[in-house]
Parts: structure tokens; C-alpha cells; sequence
């Protein structure tokens, strides 16, 4: 049986909490390229890392199977591959399976069986639930009852790929030089108070929602607990994973703004609320008083991605790095300007967001609509 936890002894884990890179890329008129400009912008940060995760998000990638959602499974063992298959057939009428494709790399030692299944779902079969909480029910049954299978990626004509290693090695290993997208995301891990472990890499994802994150969120408990009541499992041992849940839950299912959302999870002090012009007061009161489990304590920079839109935010006073970039139609978050310089000398507009304001890029509006309270 494969180790997931295994690491090549030459890795060290230190505790050296200002480090992980994330890059993000995103062609807001839909214009697909590979992810080979990611492997190197990820790559040019390599000392943010060390070894112990690695991985990237990209949407768009699947445009035969656009219908469908593309589950990417890690397997320890033939019988979880077997008993997660069976499971797939009896819930999701199964189009088609392969095993992802993958090249030997320097620095990947020991890899878990990763396949990809593309499924539909049938309105028979979801019953009560509306489709998409029908899926994920179905991914956290498959993450807390079938042992040594894990379901990393779970949307439509997207994917995750991850694990432990660097991430420009990663991404080596995957081809993903061979993957066209209108949207990657990229992360180099560094743990602080968690192992690293292939599901423990980044980006997290829950349906078409993906997190890259650099950071430490120490209200990761509360969070937990909050997100519990609603039926979230948090599996992955891993601080981050509670910022893909709470997206999902405020945006997906409680339909917020993303400008809402941001509110909640990089909350105004109450002073500041005090503050505020009545109308304004109430509303954000009531999301303290509502959300206040969601609260992230801690410092965070993250990139949240869905189908249609990359959005970046730090925490309201930045201890975490996070510059914006902007040419023609293409807009870059990273944790460097170096990295985005790399693969696009010339760019049209760079800047440092506010603190706890999102950056947001979409194929439905141009950058500039979103981008007025962000500049500085």
C-alpha cells in the first residue's frame, strides 16, 4: 500500500511561518493557454517552499466533457479504487474514466493511483437535494467512509492537480504543459502547523470552488465547527481547507456577494463598524452576528477561483503579500512581482490591493468594473 505521508528525506519541515508562493492567471475574455507559463511563475519562487506541496487549479480543460463533473480521485489501494468505482456507478451515471496521465519527475517520489471519472447526474437520483449538494454529499462520503480513496477535485471542465513535491515539479509530473485553460491557479506550499501530504497540498476544492492560500488561520477550530453544522467534513487536515467550505456556503449557498463574503471572512473591527453610515452598520452587524463562526483570524492572502472568475483577497491589514497585475485582457495575482513579470514583461497596470477588499477578474465584466476600491 502507497504512503501518502511518505516525503523524500531530503525535505525539511522547519516552522517558518511567512512562506508559501501563489500565483494566479486569468484571460478574462476566455482565450485558453497552457499551464506552462504557471509551472515557471511558480517555479521562480521556489525558495517560498520546501518541497512538501505543490499544485495548481485550471478551468476550462475539459471542453468534451464540459457537462459533466470531472471527479479526480487519489487511490492507496486497488480495493478503494475498486469500492470508490462501485460507489460511482451506483450514484452518478459514469461517461467516462481514465487514469490521469502522468511522466516520471525528479523530486515525486512515491505518488498515490490518481484517476479522473466523468460523471453526470440524473434527477431521479438526487431525490431531495438539489444537484450540487447532492454531489457533495457524495464527495464527503467518499472522503470519510471509503478508506484510502480521496476525492481532490470535484467541478465541471476544471480540475485540481496536487501533491507532495515542489510545484514546478507538480506541475512536470501532471503535463500540464499539455493542458489548456482560460484560468490556472498555483500554489508552493510551506507547513507550518500541518504534515504535508498529498491531499494536504493545495489548492482545495469543493465542486467548481478551488483555494490557494499563504497564511496560518488560527480561528481554523471555530471555523471547523461552524461549517460542521451545515454538513461540511473537514478531512483534509489542513488550516486552508475551511476557506474553500466557507466559500462554497456564502456564495454558492447563501448567495452573497463576493464583496459580502469578504466582509465576513475579513470582518471590519467592531470600532470600525461603529463607525459606519447606519445603513451600512446593520448590514455589516448582521453578518458578524450571523457569520461570526467564519470569522478567519490570522494572517491570509488567498485566491478563490470558480467557473467564470478569479478572485484574490488578503486579510484587512496585509500580513501577507499580494500584488495585482493587468495586460490587455489577462489579470495576474501572485505573491511576487517578479513572478508575474517573468511571464509578462510589460504589463498595463500593477498595484497592492486594500486590505480585505477582493480583487476580481470575470469573463462577464472587464477588470476595470471590479477594480475602483482596490486601487491604491
Amino acid at each position: 500500500m502507497r504512503d501518502l505521508t511518505r516525503v523524500s528525506n531530503s525535505h525539511s519541515d522547519s516552522k517558518v511561518i511567512d512562506a508559501c508562493s501563489l500565483f494566479g492567471m486569468m484571460d478574462t475574455s476566455g482565450g485558453r493557454f497552457s499551464g506552462a507559463d504557471l509551472i515557471t511563475a511558480i517555479g521562480s519562487m521556489h525558495d517560498r517552499g520546501n518541497g512538501l506541496g505543490g499544485g495548481f487549479a485550471a478551468y476550462g480543460i475539459y471542453p468534451y466533457f464540459a457537462e459533466e463533473y470531472a471527479f479526480h480521485i487519489m487511490f492507496l489501494s486497488q480495493q478503494a479504487k475498486t469500492e470508490t468505482e462501485c460507489f460511482l456507478e451506483s450514484f452518478f451515471n459514469l461517461k467516462y474514466k481514465e487514469e490521469v496521465p502522468t511522466r516520471d519527475q525528479q523530486g515525486i517520489t512515491n505518488p498515490p493511483i490518481v484517476w479522473r471519472y466523468f460523471a453526470s447526474v440524473s434527477p431521479e437520483k438526487c431525490g431531495k437535494f438539489i444537484e450540487e449538494d447532492y454531489v457533495v454529499d457524495r464527495v464527503m462520503y467518499i472522503n470519510t467512509c471509503i478508506d484510502d480513496a480521496f476525492v481532490f477535485s470535484s467541478g465541471k471542465n476544471m480540475g485540481v492537480f496536487k501533491g507532495v513535491g515542489y510545484p514546478e515539479d507538480i506541475g512536470r509530473f501532471f503535463r500540464l504543459e499539455e493542458y489548456e485553460g482560460y484560468l490556472w491557479t498555483t500554489h508552493g506550499r510551506f507547513p507550518t502547523n500541518t504534515k504535508g501530504w498529498w491531499g494536504g497540498a493545495h489548492p482545495f476544492c469543493l465542486l467548481d470552488w478551488t483555494v490557494v492560500h499563504n497564511g496560518e488561520i488560527s480561528s481554523y477550530g471555530i471555523n471547523k465547527r461552524f461549517l460542521e453544522q451545515y454538513g461540511y467534513k473537514c478531512t483534509m487536515e489542513t488550516d486552508t481547507e475551511v476557506v474553500a467550505y466557507a466559500v462554497d456556503l456564502l456564495m454558492r449557498k447563501h448567495g452573497l456577494s463576493i464583496e459580502l463574503a469578504a466582509k465576513v471572512m475579513s470582518a471590519p473591527l467592531w470600532n470600525q463598524i461603529a463607525r459606519l453610515p447606519e445603513h451600512e452598520r446593520k448590514i455589516m452587524t448582521t453578518l458578524r452576528q450571523i457569520y461570526g463562526g467564519l470569522l478567519l483570524n490570522g494572517p491570509f492572502t488567498v485566491i478563490v477561483a470558480h467557473t467564470g472568475e478569479m478572485i484574490g483577497m488578503t486579510d484587512r491589514i496585509r500580513l501577507r503579500p499580494m500584488v495585482v497585475g493587468e495586460y490587455q485582457s489577462k489579470l495576474f495575482i501572485s505573491s511576487e512581482e517578479s513572478a508575474i513579470r517573468l511571464v509578462q514583461p510589460e504589463l498595463d497596470k500593477v498595484w497592492l490591493p486594500v486590505g480585505g477588499v477582493p480583487v476580481v477578474g470575470s469573463l462577464k465584466n472587464p477588470i476595470k468594473a471590479q477594480k475602483e476600491a482596490t486601487a491604491c
